[in-house]
């Protein structure tokens, strides 16, 4: 069997196990998921080490591009004199899908640690833990559009019960807002779906195909078909080809989150549980970031290119804005989520510049937030799993009763706020050159967004030490006095466990940025050539 659908659908056969067993046997839920994500895990590694680079590549709308291919047949239907409906089981990963792919899998295996801390409903909590990690796996290997709308609408559903059912006190509206966002760029997503479906034609067959990568052939659009409806068509008096790119982006501009579609982001993540917080920060927003430059700058290359000042001056206004939010928070966790917009921001404006150095960074951007934000929601989890209070002015001193947790929290602030050895600071980095670059290659950008972004970099500085030096520095004053002084012990061996990992990955990607950068060179040069030929 194809080594990506293993790693699609082990959640799945370990997810029946869970439902299977009885209630009695509740204490071993934890353990059979952490092993399911480590099995996972291992075969990302593998996949990893023989993910072959260096290879020539016929063009990125060529399926030479993928590795790991499986293509098999899996609904057709006669439609008469329309031809045959064409949907494939089609799977494979470039060198951007395989970065993100280990990436994810790392943050399962500490969300499953982090899951440890449920005590209710266990079964069905973890059945829907795996539920979801078969989905965010399955859109990082879908290469036929119904197949990824399938594993990115299934997102939605575990995430809704997940946090509406283990959240916080707000847990309801929490879930209800995300739910209602995320399905409103979905819906629409579809109807582009169809539309590019009608549009598109496979070589071998002449059926109408999802394939994404015959989508990102601009012969198809060429054909003169009856049904090329975005090819020569209008919408409201716009052409429709830019009505599906806006579409599109919208829909994944929700997950990444791009100012204004964030609202629901801090919401979800005060409410939510850890663990959850941890796949939604982790994960999902690099679902979003991942389907921009997929879908929308892959199969839209034309319109990226006219939009790109566009692109770039929402990624600077989510830099500036959710730094400036970030500062203004009294609680934790809320800060840490709108740190999470600025940092994906420099996401955007690496895709926007549509240079090497830019989207190198972006994908960087991604791996390096994947691996920190985990490492934040985890550590603010561990002083509210305590105290159950997140409030940054309610605690001070906290290096003096918890040392070895205060050791963690400056690593991972220090890196966040792109700190020179540090992962960070080189996806930033590239996304910033990458801004600077594309002013003199291609002339998309402006050079005020790259020292905009700068300015981002430094207000990261300011939440972070400020932050840093009202909680753990100074005299011990704790909200709770002696009852929360007793409560607050140091980090257990459960805790380390699952944070020495995050730490010594992002100080090695800091210092061993080739890590991710030879993976996926091969894939973002013949990219950038493919979006020069438009």
């Amino acid at each position: 069997m194809n080594i990506l659908t293993l790693l699609i659908f082990t959640p799945i056969l370990f997810g029946f196990i869970i439902a299977v067993l009885p209630s009695a046997w509740r204490g071993s839920f934890k353990y059979i998921t952490l092993v399911a994500t480590l099995v996972q895990l291992g075969m990302c590694i593998w996949i990893y080490c023989n993910f072959k680079t260096g290879a020539a590549f016929a063009g990125i709308n060529h399926e030479s591009q993928f590795q790991f291919i499986q293509k098999l047949p899996w609904i057709n239907l006669d439609l008469g004199t329309m031809g045959k409906m064409q949907i494939d089981y089609f799977v494979g990963i470039d060198g951007i899908s395989i970065t993100l792919l280990v990436m994810t899998s790392v943050v399962l295996v500490i969300a499953a640690l982090a899951s440890w801390e449920i005590t209710s409903n266990l079964k069905g909590f973890f059945v829907l833990f795996l539920i979801l990690d078969m989905a965010v796996i399955g859109v990082f290997c879908s290469l036929d559009f119904f197949l990824f709308y399938i594993f990115y609408e299934l997102m939605l559903l575990p995430l809704y019960f997940l946090i509406g059912m283990w959240g916080g006190a707000r847990r309801e509206y929490a879930a209800i807002k995300f739910f209602l966002y995320t399905l409103f760029g979905s819906v629409f997503m579809l109807l582009v779906m169809i539309g590019l479906y009608l549009s598109v034609k496979d070589p071998v067959t002449g059926n109408h195909t999802f394939n994404i990568v015959q989508m990102m052939n601009p012969a198809n659009y060429e054909q003169g078909s009856v049904f090329s409806v975005l090819s020569h068509q209008t919408i409201f008096g716009f052409p429709a080809r830019a009505v599906g790119f806006v579409v599109l982006f919208v829909a994944f501009a929700i997950k990444v989150p791009v100012v204004p579609l964030h609202t629901w982001l801090p919401d979800a993540h005060v409410e939510a549980p850890t663990p959850v917080s941890i796949i939604l920060a982790g994960i999902l927003l690099k679902v979003g970031g991942y389907g921009i430059i997929r879908v929308c700058v892959s199969i839209f290359p034309d319109i990226a290119s006219a939009d790109a000042y566009w692109l770039g001056l929402l990624g600077i206004i989510s830099i500036l804005y959710g730094a400036l939010n970030a500062l203004a928070q009294q609680d934790l966790k809320r800060m840490i989520a709108y740190s999470s917009v600025s940092h994906m921001g420099f996401v955007l404006l690496g895709i926007a510049s549509l240079t090497t150095e830019g989207l190198s960074g972006a994908v960087m951007q991604m791996v390096s937030h994947g691996f920190l934000s985990t490492m934040l929601f985890f550590l603010a989890g561990v002083v509210y799993n305590r105290v159950h209070d997140r409030g940054i002015n309610h605690f001070r001193g906290l290096a003096t009763l918890m040392p070895k947790y205060t050791i963690f929290v400056m690593i991972a602030f220090f890196a966040s706020l792109g700190l020179p050895g540090f992962s960070a600071f080189i996806g930033e980095a590239f996304s910033l050159i990458g801004a600077f670059k594309s002013t003199t290659v291609n002339g998309l950008l402006p050079y005020w967004m790259a020292v905009c972004g700068s300015v981002g970099i430094l207000l990261g500085a300011a939440y972070f030490l400020w932050t840093l030096q009202r909680m753990f520095f100074g005299p011990v004053n704790l909200k709770g006095g002696s009852v929360w002084q007793t409560a607050l012990t140091d980090l257990n061996l459960h805790e380390k466990i699952t944070l020495v990992p995050l730490a010594i990955i992002v100080l090695i990607l800091g210092l061993m940025p080739s890590l991710v950068f030879d993976k996926i060179n091969d894939s973002v040069t013949a990219f950038v050539q493919f979006l020069q030929l438009k």
